[in-house]
């Protein structure tokens, strides 16, 4: 279901409620009429009967004036009906007017008919003769005319108060009910009814069945309209199906006449009006909301579907990855244009975040590689040295006994020579893999920097200009100088190789706080406080591909035989392991600088050691428990062991020693190397020989390691490091075994 169709429910939703409301309105609108056109029948019966009242009223003025005219006080008959023939002229209201004389005989009429009438049963007659100045009245049908009539009787009387005739005036019913017809606009049934029930006058439309002169007493009709105080209206359905509605007129006066004037209307007829009016209202509330549904449904289409598109357009680029989308102005007011405005601001944080993504991916992707180079590079470094040791060992032997060749003595010195350079090679990759071992001190780096001025300007030459800036205050870090002396060294060579044509190159060195911005060549950020030592050259300078790769070992752009590739990859690794962090900076044509970070010495520089003790290197025939892994070092250092004048037990792992160690006694010292095979390196069992024989040496041996090794129970323990030569064994040998007891 889409939005506009779903808004469009919601809005016929929330018009049901007023439209119901008005609808409701309407109804009560067309009661109210219903109930006003009822009031009406009543309040037409009552005018009816009002005007009725008057003509009375006047009937009798009229009777009180021709009781003083003298052409009635006669006997002439002739003479009389001529008077009365053109009073009634006068007066076409009455259907006659006549006189009576006491003993109830007709004497003159209007009419002259010179007809004799007794009147003595009509009851008109018999209240008037008891009556004085007011006039009797009774609804009949007229004896002279037949038609439905008002008698208004008058009693005539003497001086004396004798009767003397009595004036009749015959109120014509038929026409006064054909008068109010009109006024009323035939719209609604006038009806005359006696109290006997008798029909004097019936309504003229179609629909009534009782003519004048028939009789409805006994029916529901009559009975409601002869009811003293009943309701003022009434419905009554004839035979023929057809309902209308009854109004009676409750004047006391004409109903004690004895005449029930009804004024009644079709119930269609008398609803048609209510109906059509609501028919017209409720057409109006329908033509209003279509007209209001199909506004908002164009407002929906153009206002909120077109911007709703806009929106799902944006969000299917989104889908797609397409993190440049954006909905471009101008936007809508409220809250789709609010809806834009974030759905553009997450869009373009996405797009952000991505681009922070990709880059963190590429530093994170820089560093794992420079760790597996870091790891193979070590890896290679400890075998290598294995196979120095082998070299450099067995060089010195043959030198030894080829002493008396001059040829072969040299040829041996050039293998010891050459094993040396190999273990140079190493050191650097072990520097680079930051497992090189380190003498860190507390020191004052300018202070070794201004200790070197006179080497480095030497190596730059005369092309180059050279300067040094330190900043005053500055903080003591801990490093290991001769690796720092190392690392200065190359960054100025490279600086130098930069800038064959001379420039400048400037060394600077000062206090650095670091922050959560400030991220080394790997994108790491590491804040602290720290010792900055910058070197800056106004060279070539390296592209960002170059850059990119700098620090790989073995990486380099010089020309083969004028670089190793490995200076930048050491001085990486001296300073990660010092606890520090590189920066580098360069641009093509632009020169570079590389910052190294070097932690800020937080306590006080500790007192210069106490001097070396004095060792010997003789031995003393003690046993010494030698634990190598590798076959042919294993068998060079246990000849060289033999040689010094030491009883070796010798074995290839960790288990086998342990075992060795508990079935002599005698053994002095655990020569081990660090890593070996079998789960068991030469820490833990170090840890586990010295639970054994408390008062045992240890040594330790490794291609790769840091001074000191620590056990995990703190034993400390002394390590040479591969490859050495039988003077350096023999003196780290008595060392150890001269160490005071733990």
């Amino acid at each position: 279901m889409s939005l506009r169709t779903r808004l469009l429910i919601l809005v016929i939703a929330a018009m049901l409620v007023p439209a119901i409301l008005v609808g409701l309105r309407f109804m009560q609108n067309r009661a109210s009429e219903i109930d006003a056109a009822l009031a009406n029948l009543a309040a037409s019966a009552d005018d009816i009967a009002s005007d009725l009242g008057e003509k009375i009223q006047g009937t009798a003025q009229l009777h009180y004036g021709l009781a003083r005219a003298r052409d009635l006080d006669t006997r002439d008959k002739a003479a009389c009906s001529a008077f009365l023939s053109d009073v009634r002229e006068e007066y076409p209201q009455f259907t006659g007017i006549l006189t009576i004389d006491p003993d109830g005989h007709l004497f003159c009429d209007s009419l002259r008919t010179n007809r004799t009438l007794d009147l003595n049963d009509r009851g008109y007659f018999k209240e008037v003769k008891t009556l004085q100045g007011v006039v009797a009245v009774e609804p009949v049908f007229g004896r002279l005319t037949g038609l439905s009539v008002l008698q208004i009787a008058y009693p005539v009387r003497s001086e004396t108060g004798a009767l003397k005739f009595v004036l009749l005036a015959s109120f014509n019913l038929n026409k006064f009910a054909e008068f109010h017809d009109k006024r009323l606009l035939a719209e609604k049934d006038i009806l005359f009814v006696d109290a006997k029930g008798t029909v004097l006058a019936a309504p003229k439309g179609g629909g009534w069945s009782v003519p004048v002169g028939g009789s409805i007493a006994g029916s529901d009709l009559f009975r409601f309209a002869a009811a003293p105080d009943g309701e003022p209206f009434r419905e009554v359905t004839a035979g023929g199906g057809r309902t209308r509605i009854w109004g009676v007129a409750r004047s006391p006066a004409i109903r004690k006449a004895g005449l029930y004037i009804l004024v009644g209307r079709s119930k269609d007829v008398l609803v048609a009006a209510a109906n059509r009016r609501l028919y017209e209202d409720m057409a109006i509330l329908a033509v209003a909301s279509l007209l209001l549904l199909g506004g908002l449904w164009i407002l929906t289409t153009v206002s909120i579907g077109r911007q709703v598109g806009r929106l799902a357009a944006m969000a299917k680029r989104l889908g797609r990855g397409d993190l440049s989308a954006r909905i471009p102005e101008p936007h809508p007011g409220g809250e789709l244009g609010g809806l834009m405005t974030l759905l553009n601001s997450t869009a373009e944080s996405l797009e952000q975040q991505r681009a922070a993504i990709a880059d963190l991916s590429h530093k994170l992707s820089q560093s794992q590689k420079m760790e597996a180079m870091g790891q193979l590079t070590g890896g290679v470094a400890h075998d290598f040295n294995n196979l120095l040791t082998v070299i450099l060992g067995n060089s010195e032997h043959l030198a030894d006994r080829l002493a008396g060749n001059k040829e072969l003595h040299r040829i041996a010195n050039d293998i010891a020579t050459a094993a040396e350079r190999g273990s140079d090679l190493t050191r650097s990759l072990l520097a680079f893999a930051r497992k090189q071992p380190l003498r860190p001190r507390e020191i004052d780096i300018a202070e070794q920097v201004t200790g070197m001025k006179q080497l480095l300007r030497r190596t730059l030459g005369e092309h180059i200009e050279s300067s040094f800036t330190f900043a005053p205050d500055l903080w003591l870090a801990s490093v290991d100088p001769g690796q720092l002396a190392t690392a200065v060294l190359n960054l100025v060579l490279n600086a130098r190789d930069a800038m064959p044509d001379g420039g400048k190159l400037m060394v600077e060195v000062s206090n650095a706080s670091l922050g959560e911005t400030d991220i080394d060549v790997n994108g790491e950020a590491r804040p602290g406080d720290y010792v900055m030592l910058s070197v800056k050259d106004t060279g070539s300078g390296m592209s960002s591909e170059v850059l990119g790769r700098a620090f790989e070992p073995f990486f380099t752009t010089k020309e083969v035989g004028k670089g190793t590739g490995l200076g930048l990859s050491m001085v990486y690794g001296f300073a990660r392991q010092s606890g520090g962090l590189v920066q580098m900076q360069s641009e093509p044509g632009q020169g570079s600088v590389v910052r190294l970070f070097f932690p800020r010495l937080a306590t006080p520089p500790s007192e210069d050691p106490p001097p070396a003790e004095q060792t010997v290197t003789q031995a003393d025939h003690e046993t010494i428990l030698l634990v190598e892994d590798d076959d042919m070092v294993r068998a060079y250092i246990e000849n060289e062991l033999r040689t010094l004048g030491y009883r070796v037990i010798t074995a290839s792992n960790g288990p086998a020693a342990l075992e060795l160690l508990r079935q002599s006694d005698d053994v002095r010292l655990l020569f081990t190397d660090v890593v070996m095979p079998g789960g068991m390196f030469g820490p833990e069992l170090a840890r586990q020989a010295t639970m054994l024989r408390p008062d045992l040496k240890v040594l330790f041996t490794s291609g790769y390691s840091q001074d000191p090794v620590k056990t995990p129970d703190g034993i400390d323990a002394r390590i040479l490091t591969k490859p050495f030569r039988r003077q350096d064994l023999a003196a780290m040998l008595r060392s150890a075994l001269a160490a005071r007891p733990r």
